[in-house]
């Protein structure tokens, strides 16, 4: 199983926004500032966003206050979701051998596709039950900063 550049950048993308717009309601995140914190190239994240618009994870708000923010609540938005609307079924990443149904007698081959089959269910499962509000605790329990919470000002 190998997730994509596209579906790793895009779990930070969408943890970005929840955990730097969490206690700014109704600010949308910009891009260039995901790119910035996130080190992730400014036109790929934007292609990113519009596969999580489409997947209904995230929508736009335009003009001088635009930017990304979640459509649902952190804690509706599963790391299954973000995946699926990045990389397709989760099922699909696991690289199942036919089974040979034209054949009665049982094989190695069959036999091994079911563990796959069993595994992806289990990953599946894991995937579904880690939601971005717990990546957000995860990153509060590890001291990571908020834009603009403890950083310094500077006045001219």
């Amino acid at each position: 199983m190998r997730l994509s550049t596209k579906t790793r950048y895009g779990v930070r993308a969408i943890f970005d926004i929840a955990y730097h717009s969490q206690n700014q309601p109704g600010v949308a995140a910009q891009a260039k500032d995901i790119a910035r914190r996130e080190e992730i190239p400014l036109r790929y994240l934007e292609q990113i966003f519009q596969e999580l618009k489409r997947a209904g994870l995230v929508e736009s708000k335009r003009g001088p206050r635009g930017g990304y923010y979640l459509k649902r609540d952190p804690a509706e938005i599963t790391l299954g979701d973000v995946v699926r609307g990045l990389q397709g079924p989760i099922e699909e990443l696991f690289m199942v051998e036919e089974e040979g149904v034209d054949s009665q007698a049982v094989s190695s081959r069959q036999l091994t596709a079911t563990l796959w089959r069993e595994l992806a269910g289990h990953i599946t499962r894991w995937f579904d039950s880690v939601s971005i509000a717990d990546l957000i605790e995860r990153g509060e329990k590890l001291g990571l900063p908020r834009a603009g919470v403890g950083q310094p000002m500077y006045f001219i």
